[in-house]
């Protein structure tokens, strides 16, 4: 399963500058979280569980796989993207790949770096991109009305549906209010919205790119932005690109020195990447084993077979049971063995929906 997080935002930002850092924080942890480049834009992401690391001590695994992500850094957008602007069109297509939008937002002061609006205002940043998305939903809806009208008139169910929801839709969007903020009435609504790839249907973290000196509380500039992102339903965080960079290149120990000097807990790169993953409402089950341990991905509400499928599609389709233990247990009890003994690995059919931590081991025909 993949999942894409899109990286945008105006010209320099940051965008770049965070997705470097990304890229190379994981390529210099290669023992423990791998990092691949599939295209010179695109790169996997290991999403940090420090859960991972205490199953593969308590069952002695040789290796450990985490789960990952993908973050894609999208060109940067200009007023009139919508229209074709710069590189308006590439911009938007490469969104609608995406299942997330990460919005960095410049939060920081410094002459020498210029702002395309030559003002540092990240709200009314954040503003131009939303109108850009808006905008471009707008006029794909607006176009496909006509003809979904006419089918309806003729007694086409799936149309009427499209058009209960994208009536709806464009109430949003002609008020100013993006398309994630719709509520579909039932599941064939559902459906139809999501094969809309609508921009603004996208769930939105932003990422308040701050000076060195705010990367532990925040500034002004990233306080406008949280209140932003609560206002509309949205995540935030705070990030020092700069220091993010400096990061990478650190050995492990003076890294958390390091952090520690600058007040903080852990690198922020750590954090985009967990909100990136709550984003998308997923979650994390394990297998483990001597050889390896391995962090799984699936969606909120997945049921067992659909985490055996995660692992290969056959294990879904011949699907008997999965003996599953909760990672409390495994940990509290030291492992299968005494998880067994104990009565807490427990036999599930395929009704069971996947908890977050499940240590999972599937049988299967």
């Amino acid at each position: 399963m993949g999942f894409k997080c899109g990286i945008v935002g105006l010209p320099n930002v940051g965008k770049s500058t965070l997705f470097n850092a990304l890229t190379e924080t994981q390529a210099a942890q290669a023992a423990n979280y791998p990092f691949c480049t599939i295209e010179p834009n695109i790169g996997n992401v290991s999403v940090p569980d420090p859960r991972l690391d205490q199953l593969a001590k308590i069952a002695g695994s040789q290796k450990i796989i985490p789960t990952q992500l993908a973050f894609v850094d999208i060109a940067g957008l200009v007023r009139g993207a919508s229209k074709g602007e710069g590189l308006g069109n590439q911009f938007l297509g490469n969104i609608r790949e995406v299942d997330a939008i990460v919005h960095v937002l410049r939060c920081f002061e410094d002459d020498d770096i210029q702002h395309v609006e030559n003002k540092v205002d990240p709200v009314a940043d954040a503003e131009t991109v939303d109108t850009e998305l808006l905008l471009s939903d707008l006029e794909s809806l607006e176009k496909r009305l006509p003809a979904l009208q006419k089918k309806a008139n003729g007694g086409d169910k799936e149309a009427k549906i499209s058009i209960s929801i994208f009536t709806q839709v464009l109430e949003l969007l002609r008020d100013g209010k993006p398309a994630r903020l719709a509520q579909p009435k039932d599941d064939d609504e559902s459906r139809v919205l999501a094969q809309a790839q609508l921009l603004t249907s996208k769930p939105v973290l932003y990422v308040c790119n701050v000076e060195e000196g705010a990367a532990a509380n925040g500034n002004a500039h990233s306080a406008a932005v949280f209140a932003r992102a609560q206002a509309e339903g949205a995540q935030a965080v705070i990030v020092s690109a700069a220091i993010e960079s400096e990061l990478v290149a650190m050995e492990p120990d003076d890294r958390v020195m390091f952090l520690e000097e600058m007040g903080l807990t852990e690198a922020g790169l750590a954090r985009v990447i967990r909100a990136g993953y709550e984003l998308l409402s997923l979650q994390t089950f394990f297998t483990v084993g001597p050889k390896e341990a391995r962090a799984w991905t699936v969606h909120k509400g997945a049921s067992a077979p659909e985490a055996a499928g995660e692992i290969h599609t056959d294990f879904q389709k011949g699907f008997i049971r999965a003996e599953t233990i909760a990672y409390d247990d495994y940990v509290a009890l030291g492992g299968e063995a005494r998880a067994r003994e104990a009565g807490k690995l427990r036999a599930e059919g395929k009704a069971y929906v996947v908890q977050d931590g499940d240590v999972m081991h599937f049988l299967h025909s």
